[in-house]
């Protein structure tokens, strides 16, 4: 995993310095930071009071998956109990033929939006190219 980050992005992505990150439609701020001494490692979000956390290896995994699609694909965005649109990143990282075999999220309950959440991730470390119009926004392997 690189370590690069876009220009406009705050902070360096840890407990104490998290980024600080906007949604893809632009319309939420979040922090986002990386607990490698989590048992299992996560990437934790912070939005507002709710704390989510997915597994720390859902970074490589989704950039692996990203490159070897080579095109855009849509996010998707769902609350774990939502249904969720096929052939998407949120999608992606509920099936059962993905790296972890199921759910990237950590905490039932809190284990959808990761279509909301991730790609920005990617995005500040230099991995993706993310969309940022009103609905419909895609991502894309760098």
């Amino acid at each position: 995993m690189t370590d690069a980050q876009q220009p406009n992005v705050d902070g360096a992505g840890t407990t104490d310095d998290p980024w600080i990150l906007t949604t893809p439609p632009g319309r939420s701020e979040f922090e986002a930071w990386r607990e490698f001494d989590a048992d299992p490692p996560a990437l934790v979000v912070q939005v507002k009071s709710t704390q989510l956390r997915y597994h720390l290896r859902c970074i490589d995994d989704l950039h692996a998956m990203l490159r070897t699609r080579g095109d855009w694909m849509l996010l998707g965005n769902a609350d774990e109990g939502k249904p969720v649109a096929d052939d998407t990143v949120e999608a992606w990282a509920r099936a059962d033929d993905n790296p972890v075999g199921g759910w990237y999220g950590l905490k039932k309950g809190l284990r959808g939006r990761f279509g909301n959440y991730v790609p920005p991730v990617l995005e500040a470390l230099g991995l993706a190219e993310v969309e940022h119009q009103a609905r419909n926004n895609r991502m894309r392997a760098r």
